[in-house]
């Protein structure tokens, strides 16, 4: 995790705890996260039905995997996929880009995070 950078090309920030592919909070890629769960997005009710809708309840709590479930407002890193998805859709949540990994630019664009950046609030 050390010196990852985020897609503005500094210190990658915290998303929250918890999160990313290793729960650790950090929206960074691994190399064996074939998910790229790298854009740090602010949950939204439209995209939290969106994704459920698509296959990926992330509403429901599964104790399973010890996931209490998510609600608007709660932070969380997304599939870039997932989220590149949304845009089409109309219902991509706003993302976090100090926290969001420079991985994400794989799969998105920088014009599109930042339209839909939390610096634009």
């Amino acid at each position: 995790m050390e010196n990852q950078l985020n897609v503005l090309g500094t210190q990658l920030q915290l998303c929250c705890s918890h999160t990313g592919f290793t729960r650790k909070g950090f929206c960074y890629v691994p190399t064996n996260d074939s998910g790229n769960h790298s854009v740090c997005a602010i949950m939204t009710d439209e995209f939290l039905q969106f994704s459920k809708a698509e296959g990926n309840d992330l509403i429901s709590p599964n104790p399973m995997y010890n996931f209490a479930g998510l609600k608007a407002g709660d932070k969380w890193c997304l599939c870039a996929i997932r989220w590149h998805q949304a845009i089409s859709a109309n219902v991509a949540p706003p993302v976090m880009l100090e926290a969001t990994d420079q991985k994400a630019l794989t799969v998105v664009s920088l014009k599109d995070l930042k339209a839909l950046s939390n610096l634009n609030k």
